[in-house]
């Protein structure tokens, strides 16, 4: 029993060290989203920072990935990038969606994977054909990927509705290869007013799992839930709203800055064009940092995560003139 406790302890320690490890390793921050509700515009931008303040679009704000050749409805929009426990892999989750088909044309979302940020495979998961039963499908939106320690497995989750009823946050266990879906999805989580929610965002901190999420049709805004467990069903939603605006928002992305213990958290305020950011420890008190944050492009629903300077060199010599 005692080498069983002294192998975990070990493990857990190591894990730790090597998340230490990595974080000195990164040395600056890639933005990837996507730009507006044209076909042209629904598709994966690159943009970086080397302080987590101030970015710089690559490509001159021109995708790097052709979504007519990732997607069945030829745009993509939510991206949401995750590097992988390995360190070196990353994946990358999308609506497969053109907005002037309507917001309840699309039934599918893109699953990616790259070992260099700049060469992506891709597999498209079709909700409707993948699983029977889905005839009342209306729309599959914003998904994004959170690795489950409980599992050892890598997890999405997304928002689907069905018919007249709300948009619920389901949840899917993607297969070793990041090719495809394990299961049936079920639902993640179900607020208790038994109202839409959509654009789930999840960090991990200090054994417990924090989800923004966006109200949809309801309220204004986003709000939060945790749980220790993300399979238990038990979540306990924190009242009030966390955007420090009275504007619409969506789209909820976050990030820690590189070796120190403070969070962005960052939205779209879609009607009006513009990015928020705000700044916490303990991601339930924010304050808006926006005369510190400079852009030269304006984003729509994206994501941010740290990266090395070996990999901060490989996309810019990639995507800079």
């Amino acid at each position: 029993m005692f080498l069983v406790f002294l192998f975990v302890l070990c493990s857990s320690v190591s894990t730790v060290w090597a998340q230490v490890a990595s974080e000195k390793n990164f040395k600056a921050y890639l933005f990837v989203y996507f730009t507006g509700n044209h076909i042209d515009e629904e598709a994966v931008c690159y943009a970086v920072s080397e302080d987590g303040y101030r970015y710089k679009a690559l490509n001159n704000n021109k995708p790097v990935i052709d979504s007519k050749v990732i997607s069945s409805t030829g745009g993509v929009r939510d991206p949401h990038i995750l590097r992988c426990q390995d360190g070196k892999t990353f994946y990358m989750v999308v609506t497969d969606m053109v907005s002037d088909n309507g917001w309840d044309s699309n039934r599918a979302m893109v699953l990616l994977k790259s070992n260099d940020l700049v060469h992506w495979s891709h597999s498209v998961i079709n909700m409707q054909k993948r699983y029977k039963g889905q005839e009342k499908l209306k729309r599959v939106w914003a998904p994004q990927t959170v690795f489950d320690a409980e599992t050892g497995k890598y997890m999405v989750y997304w928002s689907m509705k069905y018919g007249d009823g709300p948009d619920v946050i389901y949840y899917a266990y993607a297969n070793k290869d990041f090719t495809d879906l394990e299961g049936e999805p079920k639902p993640l989580f179900l607020p208790k007013n038994g109202k839409s929610c959509i654009d789930g965002d999840i960090v991990f901190k200090e054994g417990v799992y924090h989800l923004f999420y966006k109200t949809e049709g309801h309220g204004n805004g986003i709000k939060k839930a945790t749980t220790r467990s993300l399979t238990s069903g038990q979540w306990e939603e924190e009242d009030g709203y966390k955007q420090q605006t009275t504007e619409a928002v969506e789209g909820a992305g976050t990030f820690k800055l590189i070796n120190q213990d403070k969070y962005i958290l960052m939205y779209d305020v879609y009607m009006k064009g513009k990015y928020q950011f705000t700044e916490t420890t303990d991601l339930t008190n924010f304050r808006v940092i926006d005369q510190d944050v400079t852009m030269d492009f304006h984003p729509r629903h994206g994501t941010i995560i740290p990266i090395t300077a070996k990999e901060l060199k490989r996309i810019t010599s990639k995507w800079t003139k």
